[in-house]
């Protein structure tokens, strides 16, 4: 299977309520969370401690996810906080709903 048909995640990071935030994109959403609470995610969470899952959307095309994750990545604070509270209101992290 080719990585265009693979599919992935965008996912969004927190440290707490509207803390720091990291916006990522992952074919493997469990193992990524993993890695980031294990400090072998990326530099960023690892130094601000950004161990909560708070928002992930699954895409059919990786393509399509990295897109999407690089127009998150432009958009305002105040816009990534009403996409994580319209989905999780109350920050909680969603890792627990991993398979």
């Amino acid at each position: 299977m080719d990585r265009e048909r693979r599919g992935g995640w965008v996912y969004i990071m927190a440290d707490r309520y509207r803390g720091a935030l990291y916006v990522g994109v992952t074919s493997d959403l469990a193992r990524r969370v993993a890695q980031h609470r294990g400090g072998t995610g990326s530099d960023y969470c690892t130094r601000r401690g950004l161990t909560r899952l708070v928002w992930a959307e699954r895409g059919d095309a990786i393509e399509t996810c990295i897109a999407h994750e690089k127009r998150i990545k432009r958009w305002r604070r105040d816009w990534k906080f009403a996409l994580i509270e319209k989905a999780n209101p109350d920050w909680e992290d969603l890792s627990a709903h991993l398979i």
